[in-house]
């Protein structure tokens, strides 16, 4: 059967880098560093060109640089700056995070994250339950930000930093997502406001579908698009993120 809400893992995403690829350039302005000055290598990138191809793993692929990567290189250019965000416990909390996304002016003119949407979106690459990200889950979540953004920038013509809901769900299409009407009707309820979605609550609606697909398809081994939750198991899965 069809698989419905598969998101586009394994098939090209348009917008999304290629896995394992870094991103290519910062829409809003070149990424700052903790010091001002722009960010090393590829967070610094100049903005331009074909949003980049690629999706999110495939069915059954583990995700790039996690359990049993080695160290980082010391040559990284995000390991300085993930360390001075990060501080003595070497990770990256909710508040980091947001404080760093609203420095580096990753949103540009684009309304800054909430707080609640940088604990989901930990939340989303958080495989060993701390509410912290490491390293390798920083470098993950810019790779999928900047794929969104792009995604974003497409619908959003006039640069309001809001979108339509039926460019909300032309996007969602794009990504990969086959979800019904019903569904789709949810989702506009859930993250609209006065009628339209502002960047923030994309985000975290792009994280919460990602998440919530990562979390089904696990289950589905035999990927027949249908699979059967324990109740517990059903409630740690969509309270997580």
């Amino acid at each position: 059967m069809a698989y419905p809400g598969y998101g586009g893992y394994g098939g090209p995403m348009p917008g999304m880098p290629a896995q394992g690829m870094p991103p290519q350039g910062m829409p809003g302005g070149p990424m700052r560093g903790p010091m001002g000055g722009p960010m090393p290598g590829h967070m610094g990138g100049p903005m331009g060109g074909a949003p980049p191809q690629g999706g999110y793993p495939a069915y059954g692929g583990g995700y790039p640089g996690t359990y049993g990567a080695p160290p980082p290189a010391a040559n990284d250019p995000m390991w300085g700056y993930f360390t001075a965000i990060a501080g003595q416990d070497g990770e990256i909390d909710a508040e980091e995070l947001q404080r760093c996304l609203t420095q580096s002016g990753f949103t540009g003119s684009y309304t800054p994250f909430s707080l609640d949407t940088c604990r989901i979106m930990i939340a989303m690459l958080d495989r060993d339950c701390t509410g912290k990200m490491g390293f390798n889950e920083f470098k993950e979540l810019f790779t999928a930000l900047n794929g969104w953004k792009q995604n974003f920038m497409m619908f959003d013509q006039d640069r309001s930093g809001t979108v339509e809901p039926h460019e909300m769900t032309q996007a969602i299409s794009a990504m990969g997502y086959r979800v019904s009407p019903q569904a789709l009707n949810a989702i506009m309820k859930r993250y609209n406001k006065g009628g339209r979605i502002f960047f923030d609550d994309y985000v975290a609606c792009c994280v919460k579908l990602r998440s919530l697909t990562d979390h089904f398809r696990r289950r589905d081994t035999m990927q027949q698009g249908s699979v059967t939750f324990q109740y517990d198991d059903f409630i740690l899965c969509t309270m997580s993120i």
